[in-house]
């Protein structure tokens, strides 16, 4: 079919391969490339195929060319379509030239007569599927190489020779070839006899150098007479010993070239003659004498007989000399059968080796001058005229033999008739019913046939009748002049079958069909002439293809739910015709869409790239019936709509449209939603945030997105909108001030909450949650399901009166001077955990019963000092509930009753207090004044040995408050005159003042804040006496006066024991312990100072920095300029 074109063939390759990976069952073959052959010579290659199920089946081979660096495809020949060639073969295809010979159903030779240099390219044996699926390899390829004939063959000997019997002769042939590749030669002579038919060969040096004679040089070559050798790189020589008579006539070399194809076969790709030299043999004298005396005689039994009867010839010679050796032959028209060689052996022809094999033909010795051949059984073609020829041979001195001159008896004609003709003809029926563009295919069965055979179809209806095509009996298939353009096959399967096959029948191919089957015999001349026929007819009826094909559509799960699979099967009623079947949709109030088309070669065509969404499947029930499965595969909206297949054939060289199917609707629907919601009423208070929450119970399969719209059904208003993606709007009739308090936001789930913060008593009714459910396609598109909505309501109320307040634990406490103490105020219980306070602090005076504001905390967050106390006051509110108000550093008249009241305000927009007014219990506060107690250390009487030190410790046991600060004077009484003299002072600001006269004997040290202590260093007598120290305690209030009095400790006595030369002697021994004692101190006081700073931590603001040699406080006043002891 010339729509099988070469992408066609691309595809079936490619199948092929992945069909041949798994076990394959279909295998086309054709020898391996590249094949070389030489221009002008014939290309002949074989294309096997195996597999098919019907293998008795006569196949369609076509072959195609694709020339060298070109990827086009070129259509060459055909077995089934003559209109196959393209232009470049079309002519050489109709001259014969070009041919595809069917060799048998499953093989075909490809034949090119006469090779050119364009034919090289790539030639493609394809085989066309004439079943329902493709299941292996329906093509193969192989490479043709045109080469140049540079064969060249000569012979310098004369063109003519004259020589006596028994002369040698010597001629000589040179051949070469300078083709590329690698080839062989081999060489020939061969000797043409007057009268014969074909030359005989003499000998020949074939591809391998080996030597072999021909037939009838045989004995000849045996005995050394004839030879053949190769002298040189090109030159071969004849040599004959001794010429005979029979070696007269035209003599010449054959050379042959060979190359060795792909599959090491050796195969002859030119050949070439050199020149003829006519040799011309005079027979001797005394041989001519001899030959007088020799006769030959012929007797056959008998001269006229039937096929199958026994002929036998008697070959009988005389005129020889008693121990004379001759040679005896048989021959028919010239043409030798057998001969018995002068030594008794006997030599067949090769083209009778397989009777004499087979024990038809049967030659033997019957007499010392008899000899007897028999043919049995004889047949038409053994008929002819039969001669006996003898030849006398002398033999010679090395047991070889000489021939003389030949004579022949006279030629008898033998007549074979073939016996009575039994030939019968018998057709498969007196009826055949075919389809219109079906295949017409009549069967002639033969019996009792003996010759040659036959056939001829005829269309006996038609007027004239018409010869539709004829096999002759060589198995030529020779078409009608009116089918010469039709896909129209003659075959023989078998020897009694003849088969007439016609393609794409038409209507008017319908009527009376002959099968005339002749027999031929041949005759004894070798002329064939007819003997019998024989014709038997039948009636062919042609069916219309519209009455016949028939497309029903039918389908499963047409009403699918979107994202469902639906299947329609397209059931196809036709006899084997190409078809091309087409599926079409029809949506409402459009056109249908062509959505894939399926060719006759199995290609599929996409219509709007839909091929993603459909499958295609094509099955066969029977022979008459195909299915085409349809398969939708996740139908969306998009695929719903009313399906179609319909077919139209190719006929007649032009496409013919056949009735459609039924249409067959398809819906896709939405799937039904499951989504369930569970909304419930709630109540809240005024001015509290209230959470309306709607959520989902149940939901629909498919990982839904939700779109939520939150409605307030009483005034009909919609307040949030929330789409699928989450984005949140305002509703059409959503107020400024809604934006301000409501949202919406959704949880896991999920579960979707409306707030409504400060909520009002208008808030209340009901609202309205309404949920759609999106869900996704197969393509990706979103498409949402009916509403669902929730319906709850909300019940606003105010909050009953409820608050209460506690003023802490203690009712009465007593806190020392310049302490501080808090009064808390603690809020047990409130009317909403929205509620704002207004607390304020009063103080009532035990003297004279008055009660005052002090501070009051406003619900705005404003503080007001009324109190008077400057920044002795600080307000803390540690939680949310508790209020407290500390005095530091308190005063005696700080004493009294402290109490808090509290006014509830609710955040509503008139601001209106609703939670009434409390108060707390009273809390008594008692000032403690007066606590300082100084001691000066455990001994009372001391001896220092003079230039040692001793110390005056001043330890403070007692003091008013934590943070007081001291002046501490150290004093010495001299027991001389009792005069008490003060030695150092440490300031409460750090400051030291030495007023002792001293110089740098006197160390101060205050290893902790409550110890001082003073050292003097170096004792001298004078510095005898009694010490103590003076003690006035300062509190850090705003007046800075003394409220903690003056407190000194008991004196010390010192008394110093030794001279000063002793003290120096001393002291120069103690130099060591006392530097390192020092030094130690030193360290210890530096620890002292950083343990002490470690402990007090970090100080809130701003401070002076502290002395190493007193604790930091903050004094107003200055250290006084006297210092009395008192």
């Amino acid at each position: 079919m010339r729509s099988f074109t070469a992408a066609c063939y691309l595809r079936t390759l490619l199948l092929g391969l992945l069909h041949i990976q798994c076990g394959a069952r279909v295998l086309t073959e054709v020898p391996s490339g590249p094949l070389y052959r030489v221009a002008g010579h014939p290309l002949r290659v074989p294309c096997n195929v195996s597999g098919f199920r019907d293998a008795e089946r006569e196949k369609g081979f076509q072959v195609l060319m694709q020339e060298p660096e070109k990827t086009m495809d070129i259509n060459v020949i055909s077995a089934r379509d003559q209109n196959f060639a393209w232009g470049k073969f079309s002519g050489r295809v109709k001259s014969k030239e070009i041919t595809l010979a069917m060799l048998a159903p499953n093989s075909a030779l490809f034949t090119i007569g006469e090779l050119k240099a364009s034919d090289e390219g790539e030639y493609e044996c394809a085989v066309e599927n004439d079943e329902t699926a493709y299941d292996g390899t329906y093509s193969a390829k192989i490479k043709v190489k045109v080469i140049d004939n540079t064969l060249t063959v000569s012979s310098p000997d004369p063109p003519s020779l004259s020589l006596d019997e028994g002369d040698p002769l010597t001629l000589t042939c040179q051949a070469s070839s300078n083709t590329v590749q690698h080839t062989h030669l081999s060489v020939t002579w061969y000797l043409h006899m007057d009268g014969e038919e074909p030359p005989q060969p003499i000998v020949s040096l074939d591809k391998d150098l080996t030597p072999s004679p021909g037939p009838r040089f045989r004995e000849r070559y045996g005995a050394g007479i004839v030879r053949l050798d190769k002298v040189g790189e090109a030159t071969y020589r004849l040599t004959i010993a001794q010429l005979e008579p029979s070696d007269q006539g035209r003599v010449y070399c054959q050379a042959r070239e060979w190359i060795q194809d792909p599959d090491r076969s050796w195969y002859p790709i030119t050949q070439k003659d050199s020149e003829t030299t006519a040799l011309t043999v005079k027979a001797k004298d005394q041989v001519g004498a001899e030959q007088g005396s020799l006769s030959v005689r012929l007797s056959v039994r008998p001269e006229a007989l039937q096929e199958g009867q026994e002929l036998a010839l008697t070959c009988s010679v005389e005129g020889l000399a008693a121990r004379q050796s001759f040679s005896v032959a048989w021959l028919r028209d010239g043409s030798e059968l057998a001969r018995f060689g002068p030594t008794g052996v006997l030599h067949v022809g090769a083209e009778h080796g397989d009777r004499h094999t087979g024990g038809q033909l049967l030659a033997t010795k019957t007499g010392p001058r008899e000899h007897l051949l028999v043919l049995r059984p004889v047949r038409v073609q053994d008929q002819g005229g039969y001669a006996c020829r003898a030849w006398p041979q002398d033999r010679n001195e090395d047991e070889s033999f000489t021939q003389g001159q030949y004579r022949d008896s006279p030629t008898q004609v033998v007549s074979i008739s073939a016996t009575a003709s039994e030939l019968s003809v018998q057709m498969g029926g007196e009826s055949v019913a075919v389809t219109e563009g079906g295949r017409l295919q009549l069967t002639c069965r033969v019996t009792g046939f003996r010759g040659r055979l036959s056939v001829t179809w005829e269309h006996k209806s038609a007027s004239p009748s018409r010869q539709v095509v004829g096999l002759s009996q060589e198995g030529v298939v020779e078409p009608g002049p009116d089918f010469a353009q039709r896909d129209v096959r003659a075959r023989r399967p078998a020897a009694d079958t003849f088969t007439l096959e016609l393609e794409e029948v038409r209507p008017s191919d319908a009527g009376t069909y002959g099968c005339t089957v002749s027999e031929w015999t041949v005759k004894p001349t070798g002329d064939v002439e007819l003997s019998h026929s024989q014709e038997k007819t039948c009636t062919v009826n042609v069916g219309l293809l519209e009455n016949t094909l028939r497309l029903t559509l039918k389908g499963r799960d047409t009403a699918a739910t979107l994202g469902g699979d639906v299947e329609l099967w397209c059931h196809v009623k036709a006899p084997r015709i190409p078809m091309t079947l087409t599926w079409t949709l029809r949506r409402d109030g459009s056109p249908p869409d062509r959505l894939l088309e399926l060719s006759p070669d199995g290609a599929i065509t996409w219509r709007g790239g839909r091929q993603q969404r459909y499958q295609l499947r094509v099955e066969r029930l029977d022979e008459t019936v195909l299915v085409h499965k349809l398969r939708i595969a996740g139908a969306t909206p998009s695929e719903a709509g009313r399906y179609q297949c319909e077919a139209s054939v190719f006929l007649e060289k032009r496409h013919k449209k056949m009735n459609p199917s039924n249409e067959l609707a398809v819906m896709v629907t939405r799937p039904e939603s499951k989504l369930s919601l569970d909304a419930q009423s709630i109540s809240g208070l005024l001015d509290a945030d209230v959470v309306v929450t709607c959520s989902v119970t149940e939901t629909t399969p498919g990982n839904p997105s939700y779109a939520v719209t939150w409605r307030e059904e009483r005034d009909n208003r919609t307040l949030l909108v929330s789409s699928r993606d989450g984005v949140v709007t305002p509703g059409a009739q959503a107020t400024p001030g809604d934006e301000q308090r409501i949202s919406m936001r959704q949880r896991a789930g999920p579960s979707f909450e409306l707030t409504i913060r400060r909520a009002r008593v208008g808030d209340s009714g009901r609202y309205s949650c309404v949920v759609v459910e999106w869900l996704q396609d197969p393509n990706d598109n979103w498409f949402d399901l009916p509403p669902v909505r929730g319906t709850m309501t909300l019940q606003i109320s105010e909050p009953e009166g409820g608050l209460s307040v506690g003023g802490g634990r203690e009712v009465n406490v007593t806190v020392a001077a310049s302490h501080d103490f808090t009064v808390p105020c603690d809020i047990i219980a409130q009317s909403s955990p929205y509620s704002a306070f207004n607390v304020t602090w009063f103080w009532r005076r035990e003297a004279d019963g008055e009660t005052r504001p002090l501070f009051t905390a406003h619900p705005d967050g404003t503080l007001q000092d009324v109190s008077g106390r400057g920044d002795r006051l600080r307000f803390h509110r540690p939680r949310p509930a508790l209020f407290s108000l500390t005095v530091s550093g308190a005063l005696p008249e700080d004493g009294g009753r402290y109490h808090c009241r509290v006014e509830e305000w609710l955040l509503s927009p008139s601001r209106r207090r609703v939670g009434g007014v409390q108060r707390s219990e009273e809390l008594s506060v008692n000032i403690q004044e007066g606590g300082l107690s100084v001691g000066g250390g455990g001994e009372v009487n001391v001896t220092v040995a003079a230039s040692h030190d001793f110390t005056v410790p001043c330890d403070i046991i007692a003091q008013s408050s934590p943070y007081s600060a001291f002046n501490v004077t150290w004093f010495w009484r001299r027991e001389a005159d009792g005069e008490t003299r003060p030695l150092f002072t440490a300031h409460p600001d750090g400051t030291l003042q030495d007023v002792s006269g001293r110089g740098d004997r006197l160390r101060f040290h205050r290893p902790r804040p409550a110890l001082f202590s003073l050292t003097v260093s170096g004792a001298l007598p004078e510095d005898g006496g009694r010490y103590h120290c003076r003690v006035e305690e300062w509190l850090l209030s705003p007046s800075r006066r003394r409220v903690g009095g003056v407190q000194r400790s008991e004196e010390l006595s010192v008394n110093i024991q030794g001279n000063m030369h002793a003290a120096s002697d001393s002291s120069s021994s103690a130099i060591l312990p006392g530097v390192l004692t020092g030094l130690i101190v030193l360290l210890l006081v530096v620890v002292g100072v950083l343990v002490l700073k470690i402990r007090q931590g970090p100080t809130t603001g701003a401070r002076k920095k502290t002395s190493l040699w007193t604790e930091g406080v903050f004094l107003k006043d200055k250290a006084p300029k006297h210092i009395d002891e008192d």
